[in-house]
């Protein structure tokens, strides 16, 4: 229990269902379609539709999906990729033949076909309760009638302003007085609201075909684009099989790659392997062997994560023992590895996170992204749809597993998570951030379930994470200075964050107390809340 003298803020506590999110419109929206006889998955797309128009620097209609559900809380989990893929005309010859040697971000090649509402679709038909349309109806009110700004979606629209005046469509929607909506002020997407209102009346085909797929294919096209309508009809999401690890007792359920479920697992059985550092995680030593098993599991990330529809993947072998207790007999306490190794696994020759449990012990972990802010920046102009940007996580250098290929899903940063023991799920949680996703499940569940904080502190303690492009460590302000220097003298890099790291919610099952416990992020504007 936490120190009720110091600023913070208790775990949510109930007994009938919950909802943790990063705004609370989208809670409060994802508990009433409980209370109207909805379900958990019926409850997570609803919020998730809320927060494609509240926290639309976030996360979007024109991005992608991942969930994991687990029917009446048992451990036989139902897994959904619902991540987009490359164009069908989209070949790593036809991008060096045009002498492209890298996706950028703000670039129409950045735009794979959008998964986020095949995936709703399907998954309310296979798994809700409710019609598509009644479980829209909150999100097309605050776009047509709309929504106040709050404080962090204020600070990430005035931070990505330049981004946003790269299209002036995004322009027109989100600087409409020439600069940031502010905090505080109302906004509306009306041209979102009656393309949700389409999707709500037509399902899955109103976005895919009809004139949402024409507009999105169209401005895509006129950008450079190598989209066409077919690659859009075409376009479907895959239940797939999780992938698992033991931590501390417990079973870890991530979606198997393309996105980055492996390296969480990883990186916690590689955390197991080291004794407990302090009574608190933030120190110097812990800081150190976390910093550097993510360097570690991160470099095989980036060798061998890919869509392993069209790549071998080698996940068990990731996991072996084997390779763990080569990694862990890798780091010292007394420096960085100074040159991150080969390794000889074979090769084939801002988003934002939704946790939901209903009365029924029905769970859904639910992720939905459009991966940077804003995406690509780009807006389909009669649609109001932005565009995310996930094919940035494709590599141009031929013969990579990861390498751009026609109908490809590119390396995904999306992991919803789910915990169980005796069969039974216990939590369902995520975290948000981009890359730093996969680092930030091994610090929230090792906080959590090795250094026993309570949900809500967990997630409220400061975080860190490499910056590996850069060559750095970004930490958070609450870091103790002493520990810098000490990361200093041990050969990192440390630097301050330009933004708080990540978010992230979680809910607990006590299946014997008959009580779920939540908590939200106060790096995001949302909250758990429960009945």
């Amino acid at each position: 229990m936490r120190n009720l003298e110091l600023p913070g803020r208790s775990p949510a506590i109930s007994t009938e269902a919950m909802a943790a999110t990063s705004h609370y419109l989208a809670t409060q929206t994802a508990l009433k379609i409980m209370q109207d006889g909805g379900n958990a998955m019926d409850a997570a797309v609803a919020a998730c539709a809320v927060q494609c128009v509240v926290e639309p620097e976030a996360t979007g209609i024109g991005g992608d999906c991942f969930c994991l559900y687990a029917p009446r809380g048992t451990d036989q989990y139902i897994a959904y990729n619902g991540s987009g893929r490359a164009p069908n005309a989209a070949t790593a010859e036809w991008y060096a033949g045009q002498g492209i040697k890298k996706i950028k971000l703000t670039s129409a090649h950045a735009v794979t076909i959008p998964g986020a509402i095949d995936a709703w679709d399907r998954l309310i038909k296979d798994h809700g309760r409710l019609p598509l349309s009644k479980i829209l109806k909150p999100a097309i009110g605050y776009a047509q009638n709309g929504y106040a700004i709050t404080s962090r979606v204020a600070t990430d629209f005035a931070r990505n302003e330049n981004h946003l005046r790269a299209c002036e469509n995004s322009t027109r929607v989100f600087l409409p007085n020439d600069r940031a909506i502010r905090e505080g002020e109302v906004h509306h997407q009306k041209e979102l609201a009656r393309t949700l209102q389409i999707i709500a009346d037509k399902g899955r085909d109103g976005f895919y075909e009809g004139e949402i797929a024409e507009d999105i294919v169209g401005y895509l096209q006129s950008r450079g684009g190598l989209h066409n309508l077919d690659d859009f009809k075409n376009a479907k999401g895959d239940y797939v099989t999780p992938i698992s690890a033991r931590y501390k007792g417990y079973d870890i359920y991530q979606c198997p790659p393309n996105g980055q479920g492996v390296i969480a697992l990883m990186l916690l059985k590689l955390m197991e392997r080291f004794e407990r550092s302090g009574e608190d995680p933030i120190n110097l030593k812990r800081i150190h062997q976390e910093i550097e098993a993510g360097r570690l599991a991160y470099h095989q990330r980036d060798a061998y994560l890919a869509d392993s529809d069209q790549a071998y993947v080698p996940v068990d072998e990731m996991l072996s023992d084997q390779n763990i207790d080569k990694l862990f007999n890798m780091i010292k306490d007394d420096g960085v590895i100074e040159n991150l190794p080969d390794f000889d696994l074979p090769a084939h020759k801002d988003t934002v996170y939704i946790t939901v449990v209903d009365k029924d012990r029905n769970c859904c972990s639910f992720v939905n992204t459009l991966f940077h802010n804003f995406g690509t920046g780009l807006m389909a102009p009669k649609s109001g749809v932005m565009l995310h940007c996930r094919g940035v996580g494709f590599t141009l250098e031929a013969g990579h597993p990861n390498v751009i290929a026609p109908n490809k899903r590119p390396l995904h940063t999306i992991i919803p998570g789910m915990v169980a023991k005796d069969g039974k799920t216990v939590m369902s949680f995520g975290v948000m951030g981009g890359s730093y996703q996969a680092f930030g499940h091994m610090q929230f569940l090792s906080r959590y379930l090795d250094y026993r904080y309570d949900i809500q502190e967990a997630l409220d303690l400061p975080r860190f994470f490499s910056n590996f492009d850069a060559g750095t460590v970004e930490v958070e302000g609450a870091i103790p200075e002493d520990i810098i220097q000490g990361l200093r003298r041990l050969g990192h890099n440390p630097v301050a964050s330009p933004i708080p790291i990540g978010g992230a919610q979680a809910i607990w099952i006590d299946w014997q107390k008959k009580t779920l416990t939540g908590g939200s992020d106060p790096r995001k504007d949302g909250c758990a809340l429960g009945y």
